[in-house]
């Protein structure tokens, strides 16, 4: 089968950074689907593995944590679905990705795709929705107020693909009012026509600007990037016993000013079910199920913004390079072989 991968971290502008391979078809096991791979859609995640994992010697990383795709095989302990369906899932972290014409993937952590929706649209869904899902709701328990705090979220990195997919989950399924932050015209109007209730810049200080919005200190921030240099005004605009969640990587978070306000703090990462074989994996599939039932109703849209044509090296290469800008807007999208 092709597929797309790499041997060693290297810059993407090195045309061995992401290469085409011919690969044995993979196997499936007995809680698995075995996927034709038709779209796939990259994040910021598939280039942070590209540039610091290294294969084991003689081998090759698979990346890729989006797709869409129509079931070949199913396991012999899967149920709910059989050859012919067309599937969205984000896949597992520890397992071959999809950057390839096939996959394997457990159909716990799988479901069929929204009704509406083209495979395009519906590859940019299932990472972003889970992890803007399990932030609000496993995380931040947004559900439960915070006595005292306005009932409002803010969302750092509003543009991006999870801040995108957390805007829309919150209007959908919540009474939360949202703040999102964007610093250009274009962030500024995709995350208004998202449902930002309001939108402030994070190239400004926040706690001003929040407090400049007459709602009161919030209850939740969701904090998506740079969480080392916004915790300061964080730690300053949200409520006393406010809630935390980040999904970046700091090289360091000093939380001791966490202590005054009674804070807690929330790491959310969505490969935590898959990866550890959690009790409740088929959350997960729960999760996209009701996601997906939410884009037939036009509850939610999809967050593609980009489509970069075929599946191949050069068009990967582009869409690594583009995130690693860290400029995108929104989810990038590759379809076809």
């Amino acid at each position: 089968m092709k597929a797309i991968g790499f041997n060693q971290p290297l810059p993407i502008s090195d045309p061995q950074s992401l290469v085409e391979l011919d690969l044995p078809g993979p196997e499936y096991g007995e809680q698995d689907l075995l996927v034709e791979v038709q779209a796939i859609a990259v994040n910021p995640a598939d280039t942070k593995v590209r540039a610091s994992a290294q294969p084991a010697s003689g081998t090759w990383r698979i990346l890729g944590w989006d797709a869409v795709g129509h079931v070949r095989a199913v396991g012999a302990r899967v149920s709910g679905f059989k050859p012919g369906d067309q599937v969205f899932y984000a896949g597992a972290i520890d397992r071959p990705g999809c950057y390839a014409e096939r996959q394997a993937v457990d159909a716990r952590i799988a479901a069929h795709v929204p009704s509406n929706f083209s495979a395009e649209d519906a590859a940019a869904l299932p990472l972003t929705a889970l992890t803007a899902w399990e932030t609000l709701f496993d995380r931040l328990k947004v559900e439960h107020p915070v006595m005292g705090a306005a009932n409002a979220i803010l969302v750092v990195g509003g543009a991006g693909g999870v801040g995108s997919m957390t805007i829309q989950l919150a209007r959908a399924l919540t009474g939360l009012t949202v703040i999102a932050t964007a610093s250009r015209p274009e962030t500024v109007e995709w995350v208004r026509q998202l449902g930002a209730h309001h939108v402030i810049d994070h190239r400004q200080p926040l706690a001003p600007q929040v407090e400049a919005l007459g709602i009161g200190a919030p209850a939740f921030v969701f904090s998506t990037t740079h969480t080392d240099h916004y915790l300061s005004d964080i730690v300053e605009l949200i409520a006393p016993q406010g809630r935390i969640a980040l999904i970046d990587n700091p090289k360091s978070l000093d939380i001791v000013s966490l202590k005054r306000k009674s804070l807690s703090i929330h790491w959310e990462f969505m490969f935590t079910r898959s990866l550890l074989q959690t009790a409740d994996i088929a959350h997960q599939q729960a999760i996209l199920q009701t996601v997906a039932e939410l884009a037939a109703q036009g509850r939610i849209v999809t967050t593609r913004k980009q489509t970069l044509g075929p599946i191949n090296a050069q068009n990967l290469r582009v869409a690594h390079e583009l995130l690693e800008r860290g400029s995108a807007i929104g989810k990038i999208v590759l379809s076809g072989w």
